[in-house]
């Protein structure tokens, strides 16, 4: 199978992942791209929702919220995000405020949680790795806000770093060691014509695909290790999304390059 998709971000609602295209059964991804005054209603059973503004600003409402009027940057490389978490079984609307792009994840849900608005000022910022794989990791829907499986963030690579290294993977369920969890990565790059190359790959050898990335492009991680890097000169961002049901970074490291972490 195929793990890589391409977001041609045209306006209204881009179906990108889904269960019948997916080698992940926990997480499916849709992009919008809403122009002023655009609607796009959502009313998916028993699953739950984290809508990130990529770039724009929004309204979006339901029967039990209403966030007006949210975002605070114009394209992913202009701060910190604004995050939407929508618990199951709860229909909303987005409404575009100016035009905004969104990448909305959803995951199968089996619990109640509230719906809660992440702004920037809440998204915690770490720096990571050493040099050679050093990368700003922004980590928004993370453990302090209630849901099922869901746990998303965003990391912004230097051009010629790598990130996701050594690699490492989350795939078996060894708690607290490793967590079995899935993963979708999107990509933009800061300059046009940017690039990078991601590799998917387990031991045993079932799984080995090395991917050219774009802006525009997604890749899935249902298991493996998946280190990315990006070209010298071309800053990048990508978005990651995890779904499992313990939600964290428990992650081992490929044995055969586990001496860089010494």
């Amino acid at each position: 199978m195929n793990f890589k998709r391409t977001w041609n971000k045209k306006f209204g609602k881009s179906e990108i992942y889904t269960k019948e295209n997916s080698a992940c059964r926990l997480v499916e991804m849709d992009m919008l791209r809403l122009a002023d005054g655009e609607k796009k209603t959502y009313s998916e059973q028993d699953k739950e929702f984290a809508l990130v503004l990529l770039g724009g600003k929004c309204t979006i409402t339901a029967e039990s919220f209403s966030y007006e009027n949210i975002g605070c940057r114009e394209t992913v490389f202009d701060g910190a995000a604004t995050c939407v978490y929508i618990p199951r079984n709860t229909p909303f609307t987005v409404v575009g405020v100016g035009e905004v792009s969104i990448a909305v994840c959803k995951s199968p849900s089996e619990k109640d949680h509230k719906p809660a608005l992440i702004t920037p000022d809440q998204v915690v910022i770490k720096d990571l790795g050493k040099p050679g794989w050093q990368r700003q990791a922004h980590f928004i829907l993370d453990e302090r806000t209630d849901a099922d499986i869901l746990y998303i963030g965003e990391a912004f690579v230097k051009g010629g770093q790598w990130a996701s290294y050594p690699p490492h993977k989350h795939d078996d369920d060894n708690m607290p060691v490793e967590a079995a969890t899935e993963e979708i990565y999107y990509y933009e790059f800061k300059k046009p014509g940017g690039f990078g190359i991601q590799r998917v790959y387990t031991k045993e050898g079932d799984i080995d695909e090395t991917y050219t990335v774009k802006s525009g492009d997604f890749v899935e991680i249902p298991r493996g290790y998946h280190p990315f890097h990006t070209a010298p000169g071309y800053d990048n961002y990508y978005l990651w999304i995890m779904a499992g049901k313990n939600r964290g970074f428990y992650m081992t490291t490929d044995e055969d390059h586990l001496w860089l972490t010494k």
